[in-house]
């Protein structure tokens, strides 16, 4: 049997964990992106830092996670619309050069002698504009890339990529932050940039499989939320990511409080505790990756998890219990990020599917303005546990809501074939 002649099936499950790899064009997306992700970490962690820094506030943090994800809110259904409607190649080229020059306009703020908080926001905006237009894109793109067979490991693998820049830039931010000042890790992430931009120029796009560009029209926005709204195995996803992404996924506004207050921590041993949630995440997103299939109940049970995880993290009593935790957190935060996102990509119909991702940037980044502020005022005034614990709270409610939700879906099946096929059992 030829190389191109083997299935899924027939790769052992050790090289199957890296299948998509053998795409010439995913390859050079996978490396771009993995060299940008991990400046996109320096500036995110370099960003929460120094706002801290000038602030000493839990609110100030909060508020700049509302700058750099409101714009995802507030934009997140017309740029999956943009995204429908373009070349996503195309698309992302321009969005990460706007991206570049984000980054570089932080660090010309960085090297001033006393930095403005308030042009700290402003360029966080500009940073959030750009995510909210390159998050449809390069989720949808990547299906593009890869055969029909292997979405789902494409899909693992990307997950995985932003997990593996998870563990490298945070360290990476707290060595740089430490030795050479706020500036050059703002300009070391500018200049990662150029990796990504390189990559896209070096693809070969027809030997990828687009899907056809949505005519423009009326209407399309809401017809994307009916098509939402129709589609439990969509639906139900969905809104458990909106109630995770709002009160779990604020680590950027409690984390830095958590370590540097409650466990009295410095600059380097947040850096140091956020790569190893990451190496957790790495290792989830590796597991997923050899994932053939993907249901609701397997995103209710990472759920689950994470609302465990999340309360064991709230009464961690001292940084080197955080350590083992902080791996369990990674592990059962990535499968649920996973387990949605694959979802969706695989479940969603091609022509909706640019739409379906930015409404599922819009739940879970999108609703960070909402409970970036509210954690971060929590912190501030009953300390960074609660914070937490809060965290792990919304996730077993979530979770909880879509068991509910798949058991209702269940019975209407079985009520439905019982009104077709009296006395039938479904099992």
């Amino acid at each position: 049997m030829t190389e191109s002649a083997l299935t899924v099936d027939d790769v052992p499950a050790r090289l199957r964990t890296f299948e998509s790899l053998r795409v010439r064009n995913f390859r050079l997306f996978f490396g771009g992106q993995l060299i940008s992700q991990i400046g996109n970490w320096l500036t995110l962690i370099a960003q929460a830092l120094l706002v801290l820094k000038l602030t000493d506030s839990g609110l100030a943090l909060g508020l700049l996670a509302a700058c750099q994800f409101g714009p995802v809110l507030v934009l997140g259904a017309w740029s999956g619309l943009v995204a429908d409607r373009s070349d996503k190649r195309k698309l992302l080229l321009i969005v990460q050069t706007f991206a570049m020059m984000q980054s570089f306009a932080l660090a010309f703020i960085a090297f001033m002698h006393h930095p403005p908080v308030a042009a700290i926001y402003v360029i966080a905006v500009f940073g959030g504009v750009a995510t909210a237009f390159d998050n449809p894109a390069r989720r949808a793109y990547v299906v593009e890339m890869v055969p029909e067979a292997n979405v789902q490991n494409a899909v693992s693998l990307n997950s995985a990529l932003m997990t593996s820049a998870r563990v490298v830039g945070p360290a990476l931010a707290g060595l740089l932050i430490t030795t050479v000042g706020y500036g050059w890790t703002f300009a070391t992430d500018g200049l990662s940039y150029l990796a990504v931009i390189l990559g896209l120029f070096m693809m070969r796009p027809r030997e990828n499989r687009p899907h056809l560009v949505t005519a423009r029209g009326k209407g399309q926005v809401r017809e994307g939320l009916r098509y939402v709204r129709t589609m439990p195995e969509l639906f139900v996803p969905l809104v458990m990511m909106a109630i995770v992404g709002t009160f779990a996924y604020n680590f950027q506004t409690v984390m830095p409080l958590l370590v540097k207050r409650t466990l009295h921590g410095n600059d380097r041993t947040f850096t140091l505790i956020y790569s190893v949630i990451s190496i957790g995440s790495l290792f989830g997103a590796l597991m997923s990756a050899r994932r053939t299939s993907v249901s609701v109940r397997h995103i209710i049970w990472a759920c689950y998890g994470f609302g465990v995880a999340m309360f064991l993290l709230a009464v961690t009593p001292n940084v080197p219990f955080t350590y083992p935790i902080g791996i369990l957190v990674g592990v059962c935060s990535i499968t649920f990020m996973t387990t949605s996102t694959a979802i969706v990509q695989l479940r969603a119909d091609p022509a909706m599917r640019g739409r379906v991702l930015a409404l599922q940037a819009i739940v879970f980044l999108g609703s960070t303005p909402i409970g970036g502020p509210i954690l971060g005022w929590v912190c501030q005034q009953f300390g960074a546990r609660v914070g937490v614990a809060i965290g792990g709270a919304s996730a077993i409610v979530a979770a909880v809501y879509g068991m509910r939700a798949v058991r209702v879906r269940a019975a209407d099946v079985r009520g439905c074939r019982d009104a077709i096929v009296p006395g039938t059992v479904s099992v």
